[in-house]
């Protein structure tokens, strides 16, 4: 009898051990080929996507490559089905110059488009992207400070994607740039916060994204909370979530 309940015990516990390594298993699967979660740690693409948003990012949308794995980068290189993103399209891309840092940007420019900023104007293929000055926008990212920021709403070439984006001042670093002719394989992303964004502007520290480097695009928040809010006021967490942000889709 004794024999047959220590046998009965291990089995239940291999039982548990193979349905523990299915889920893993399945949850793999699933980040690396359909959807992986990422959440937003800077405020470079507010107003879209705010500090505390969690986004789902479709891994099938432009193909596989090395990166798409969360665990670890296989030993090869270029993509597998893939495809370029469209004009617009907010993505998620390993920084090229430090593969283990992602990176959310807004894809601004394709193979063969020259991108320029002047005094914050957007230049793509040398005509004016039009944009459309809203009410100023209240930013509230840091606590107990409220910064009114202008506003605009931008409406991208080809694929006609309106987005907001955040421009505070004309003056800024990289407001005036030079004329940058986006590289084949490559693309130019930029943040919304304009002002505010390390992205393609900056040569040494993002420029040109090569296509294997993306990820994924950024589909939909699954959640969001406010990331001024004390992790250890746990009376305020339910008043920290931004209902009206969850699942909404990522224009």
């Amino acid at each position: 009898m004794a024999v047959a309940t220590k046998a009965k015990k291990e089995e239940s516990f291999l039982d548990i051990v193979k349905s523990i390594l299915w889920i893993v298993l399945f949850v793999i699967v699933i980040r690396t080929f359909i959807f992986e979660p990422f959440n937003i740690p800077s405020g470079s693409m507010i107003p879209t996507l705010l500090v505390g948003d969690y986004v789902f990012v479709s891994k099938f949308s432009y193909g596989f490559s090395k990166y798409s794995f969360p665990l670890w980068n296989p030993p090869f290189s270029g993509r597998i089905f893939g495809s370029l993103p469209k004009r617009g399209d907010v993505a998620v891309f390993r920084l090229p110059r430090d593969p283990s840092i992602d990176y959310i940007k807004r894809i601004i420019g394709l193979p063969g488009d020259k991108i320029q900023v002047t005094q914050g104007q957007l230049y793509i293929n040398g005509k004016a992207v039009p944009r459309e000055q809203i009410a100023d926008y209240a930013d509230d990212e840091y606590a107990g400070r409220v910064d009114m920021i202008r506003q605009f709403i931008e409406t991208l070439p080809d694929t006609g994607v309106k987005h907001p984006i955040l421009q505070n001042g004309d003056d800024n670093p990289l407001d005036n740039t030079q004329e940058y002719e986006v590289p084949p394989d490559h693309v130019f992303a930029m943040g919304d916060n304009r002002t505010n964004s390390l992205d393609s502007r900056a040569m040494s520290a993002v420029g040109y994204v090569p296509v294997e480097n993306l990820i994924g695009h950024a589909l939909f928040r699954f959640y969001s909370f406010d990331s001024n809010t004390p992790w250890y006021e746990v009376w305020r967490w339910p008043f920290a979530i931004r209902y009206s942000r969850l699942f909404t889709p990522v224009h």
